[in-house]
């Protein structure tokens, strides 16, 4: 796919979506670091159900900490791994007050050395709470990058270097929100919708569906 083809595809995303973001609810980016955390292997409406019932009265790293354990376990406990997914939980909050002064830090670095935080996780977080022009690439946004011929690659980090290189800096820090939001509505795995996709006629995609 050459760059005149991928600036009009993000051109038009743009246009029918200027101001996208993540479909995780939360207020601050503690809150959306834990949210993100326990979305792994999980949908973002389950995550929004339960943090809807704990962000309000233990929404911060200190709040959690004192919740603890077993207690987060019992808000998240329709979410899967949600056993694992609560001690990263309690052992990132008090990493957080230990080491950062309860704030979440701002570097790639910092993040992924919290318990439950890869790489994925620290791109969303960068991008969507502080703006770093970060690429964060999930089965959505594998799937779509491979299938349209944007940024093929064999794995999630060859998609993303060559979504960092090849999405133009001007779109770069939405691409992927409008990404995400193609696979999981337009782009989906098994069929996708491509007589309601806006870029059908630019996607390299051979065996298109039709109408």
């Amino acid at each position: 796919m050459n760059a005149a083809k991928r600036r009009e595809i993000f051109a038009r995303l743009q246009a029918a979506n200027p101001h996208p973001t993540t479909e995780l609810e939360y207020d601050t980016p503690f809150q959306l670091l834990i949210a993100v955390l326990l979305s792994a292997q999980a949908t973002d409406k389950s995550v929004n159900i339960a943090t809807r019932k704990f962000f309000p009265q233990y929404g911060t790293p200190q709040a959690l900490l004192d919740l603890g354990e077993e207690g987060l376990s019992d808000y998240i406990k329709t979410i899967g791994l949600f056993r694992t997914k609560a001690k990263n939980t309690i052992a990132t909050c008090r990493i957080l007050i230990e080491h950062h002064g309860g704030e979440v830090p701002q570097t790639r670095e910092a993040l992924e050395s919290l318990p439950g935080v890869g790489r994925k996780t620290a791109n969303v977080v960068l991008n969507t709470a502080f703006g770093q022009p970060t690429m964060a690439v999930d089965t959505h946004i594998f799937r779509v990058s491979n299938r349209t011929g944007i940024a093929p690659g064999k794995n999630v980090l060859e998609v993303e270097e060559k979504l960092v290189k090849f999405v133009p800096r001007e779109y770069m820090q939405d691409a992927h929100h409008w990404l995400i939001l193609l696979g999981r509505y337009v782009c989906v795995a098994r069929k996708p919708k491509c007589p309601q996709c806006g870029i059908s006629d630019l996607c390299e995609f051979k065996p298109k569906t039709p109408a």
